[in-house]
């Protein structure tokens, strides 16, 4: 309703405006303080003051004193405070909102025949996924679902970088090494880390092994990437033999999460297809390539960048970046927009193959990066393995269990009177412990670096998910518990008159306008901070508000149930737009 309620308040800013005769190009329309006891505020005056000659209040009380609100669905009324006009919606914006959330996709935008691609994670196929680049996958798939909320039609792409160095490395150990060479067990029974050994293990030859073993293997790696570039079958079929048997055990990993993905679009691809010769040929083209020693430049220095881009090198080979710019074009031709989750350390490359692309005549306001920084591990918090790290498998596991013994410790507390056997606390275990580690990272805002705190993360009480789903839990207990007594019948909004049910569902008419305003913005953080909200509006219901109190009057009692589907709905739909799972009992 708030984005409607939004609308309404626009227009009729906006005839108020020009019948007093001032511009409407920025009306300031925004959220006003919790102390605030508005929806909508405008601060137009401040900028029109300059206009008028007026002090901003004098100007705020003139404009509000022309608003009508009369043709109006939703506007209530408009009273000014200082120099802000502010808006108050009528009890038919919270008799739709509650109409409205009861139905199962509550803050599900309509489609908008826009198409977008969300590249993340894209890690390295080498090995496990490290806990350090978690964020990646948790903020990439949040995104996209997030996009998908919104009304976007999205596919959600990993790109596979298959042609550099590492992989080249990795296949000449591969099929160097046997099992008899390697130093060490498979921490995990799962393939990425049983073939994780043989590239430790060349990278190590590689730094210990006399001089002409290791030049003997390092032209064995440069023949493997030069066949890569002269398009050799073979070698790509020597390549794909490693890194799809790593890809699916990290597919396996990130499944956990869970993260999924539509395509898995190969480096290669674009070395196959002569696309990457062909973007190296129109760089060469331009005025700002240059060549020195055997290497091809472009000169950025007009578009701010210090260091030059080199795009491909003295023996002819192409680098990576060169190979994404074909990757972005192709995703330009085939989706409208185009999104990549980054980490910090990619930010230059980033920003260089923006100003390439646009060197090269492409719309560069099709793609936009989410960056992040990293994900640290306070000391001492999780056991790591001598020159492994912590992976995201270890973060999962301990998630996990640690979310065992905090369900198992509030069993006793219950409130419900349904028993859970073991199984129910396994499922329980995993929906929370999993859901904390996602909310906890997707809760912050992507450029501030994050150290993982378990009290934090798995608090009931706190900024986390267990909170919030604690909260929807709470809510499907009573409509377990009324199962009997309510069926979804016809309610009168009107009887929801306690200050907690209408803030509750001022609160719920606000889900449409977040997802809205989060997917424009490319912030779920912004969702996760309105699910917290709405959890909190909730429980403030739950406290003040009795459902099935024999006192409750059967009017308002239905009306209270129809408002716990709602709130049930919502905070549902929230976390799902994160990931995060959310459990009928707890």
């Amino acid at each position: 309703m708030l984005l409607s309620f939004r609308q309404e308040v626009e227009t009729a800013l906006a005839a108020a405006l020009e019948r007093l005769d001032l511009p409407t190009d920025d009306l300031g329309i925004e959220e006003p303080p919790e102390d605030v006891r508005a929806v909508l505020a405008s601060s137009a005056a401040f900028r029109l003051a300059s206009v008028v000659g007026q002090p901003p209040p004098e100007i705020a009380a003139d404009v509000a004193a022309e608003i009508d609100v009369d043709g109006t669905d939703y506007v209530g009324s408009v009273s000014t405070q200082g120099p802000y006009a502010n808006f108050q919606p009528n009890r038919a914006y919270l008799a739709d909102t509650l109409a409205a959330a009861r139905a199962e996709d509550y803050g599900m935008l309509a489609p908008k025949d826009t198409s977008v691609v969300v590249e993340h994670t894209s890690a390295n196929p080498t090995g496990p996924v490290h806990v350090g680049r978690a964020r990646n996958p948790i903020l990439g798939d949040a995104v996209a679902r997030l996009l998908e909320y919104a009304g976007y039609d999205v596919d959600v792409h990993y790109y596979v970088n298959d042609a550099g160095r590492q992989v080249a490395v990795f296949t000449w150990a591969y099929e160097t090494f046997e099992e008899s060479d390697l130093s060490e067990e498979p921490e995990r029974d799962r393939i990425e880390y049983d073939l994780v050994r043989y590239y430790r293990t060349g990278n190590e030859y590689l730094e210990s092994a006399d001089a002409d073993a290791v030049e003997a293997a390092e032209d064995e790696i440069q023949s493997i990437m030069q066949g890569l570039e002269s398009g050799d079958e073979e070698a790509f079929e020597r390549v794909s033999r490693v890194v799809d048997q790593v890809l699916d055990g990290m597919t396996d990993c990130l499944a956990r999460l869970p993260a999924s993905f539509d395509e898995f679009v190969k480096e290669t691809r674009f070395i196959r297809d002569g696309s990457t010769e062909e973007i190296a040929d129109r760089l060469i083209d331009t005025d700002l390539a240059y060549e020195d020693e055997g290497a091809w430049h472009l000169d950025l220095s007009d578009r701010g960048f210090e260091k030059d881009l080199v795009f491909l090198r003295s023996d002819g080979t192409s680098l990576y970046t060169t190979r994404d710019l074909a990757h972005h074009e192709w995703k330009f031709a085939a989706y409208d927009r185009a999104v990549t989750v980054l980490g910090e350390d990619h930010k230059l490359q980033a920003a260089q193959l923006q100003a390439a692309l646009d060197v090269l005549g492409n719309d560069t306001d099709q793609l936009r990066d989410v960056i992040y920084s990293y994900v640290n591990l306070p000391e001492g918090k999780m056991s790591t393995r001598a020159g492994t790290g912590v992976d995201l498998d270890d973060l999962l596991d301990e998630a996990i269990e640690r979310a065992r013994d905090a369900v198992e410790s509030r069993l006793d507390t219950r409130i419900r009177d349904d028993e859970l056997d073991g199984a129910d606390v396994d499922r329980i275990a995993h929906q929370v412990g999993i859901g904390a580690v996602r909310y906890d990272i997707v809760s912050k805002q992507p450029t501030k670096p994050i150290t993982f705190q378990w009290d934090d993360a798995l608090d009931f009480e706190g900024q986390s998910a267990p909170y919030v789903q604690y909260a929807h839990a709470r809510a499907c207990g009573i409509l377990d518990e009324a199962a009997g007594e309510f069926d979804g019948p016809d309610v009168d909004p009107e009887v929801l008159t306690d200050e907690a049910e209408e803030h509750l569902l001022r609160t719920l008419a606000r889900f449409p306008w977040v997802i809205e305003e989060s997917a424009d913005e490319l912030e779920p953080h912004a969702v996760a901070t309105y699910t917290r909200e709405l959890a909190d509006a909730f429980n403030g219901f739950y406290r003040e508000c009795p459902v099935l109190d024999p006192a409750v009057s059967p009017e308002r009692r239905d009306a209270r149930l129809a408002l716990v589907v709602a709130a049930r709905n919502g905070m549902a739909n929230a976390l799902d737009v994160l990931g995060i799972d959310a459990p009928d009992s707890m």
